[in-house]
């Protein structure tokens, strides 16, 4: 099977699912959660199936630019989907499917550029695998701090729209962003260790920018996490923290990944 028929039904699924759930805050109701885990699970499992057919190749696991994209975002989408069950984080689907629909079509008809398979022990694919959940977190960590600064515009101007009457009480809001971020801190946390442990050279010419920016960004992520335990920073504070260290870390992989197979050719 050609990848490109599960990621054109991916799409549409995403994209169906989105519309319920835009159509149902614009009328200031509440969405069917079921139905929204519904079709974004239905989505999901075509999502994974055109991942199966692109990631998996005869060399070896193949991620190049837009099926590290792809992978990251149905990583993303799979972790809100079973938080959904337990936390009222359902808003984020708003913002996570249309992503979904964007790199499963990217990744189905964008050409790839010069990646090569990835055929290494069980050590370097864990290393990846932790890399690909820490950043999936850490995303919906930034697309909760950008729903929490929209939330906290709106109700100082006291306009809020359907969107906004549907999400949980600010305090409640601001506590699930430290909860991904937390668990986004130790999962690449994890990833950087392993990568010193398994990566012969984590400062060859073509990871040393990934290394430094990946480190950077734990770096940012470990002083807001302190700040709120020791000084109780909220707020745009936090946002603004949260969305620096989330810049830094795609910009260390996705940055590099851009520049590597589509300017320089390696």
């Amino acid at each position: 099977m050609h990848p490109l028929l599960p990621s054109l039904l991916a799409a549409f699924l995403y994209t169906g699912t989105t519309a319920y759930q835009g159509l149902r805050l614009s009328r200031r109701a509440t969405p069917d959660k079921r139905l929204l885990v519904l079709g974004g699970g239905l989505a999901l499992l075509a999502h994974g199936a055109a991942l199966i057919l692109q990631l998996l190749t005869p060399g070896g696991l193949y991620l190049d630019f837009f099926n590290s994209a792809s992978l990251i975002a149905a990583a993303v989408i799979l972790l809100t989907l079973v938080a959904v069950a337990r936390i009222p984080i359902e808003n984020l689907l708003l913002l996570l499917l249309p992503l979904g629909t964007l790199t499963t079509l990217a990744a189905a008809l964008v050409p790839g550029g010069t990646s090569q398979a990835i055929n290494e022990e069980p050590g370097i694919l864990a290393h990846i695998l932790l890399s690909i959940l820490a950043y999936g977190l850490l995303t919906m960590a930034m697309f909760q701090s950008l729903l929490l600064l929209l939330q906290d515009y709106q109700l100082k101007h006291k306009h809020p729209s359907g969107l906004i009457r549907s999400f949980p009480a600010l305090q409640t809001m601001e506590s699930l962003l430290f909860g991904f971020l937390w668990a986004g801190w130790s999962l690449l946390s994890l990833s950087l260790i392993s990568g010193w442990v398994f990566v012969d050279n984590l400062f060859a010419q073509h990871l040393a920018h990934k290394t430094i920016l990946s480190c950077i960004a734990w770096v940012v992520f470990s002083v807001l996490l302190w700040g709120r335990h020791q000084l109780g920073w909220r707020g745009h504070k936090a946002i603004r923290w949260t969305l620096a260290g989330f810049c830094l870390l795609m910009l260390a992989y996705f940055g590099s990944k851009l520049v590597r197979e589509f300017i320089l050719h390696i």
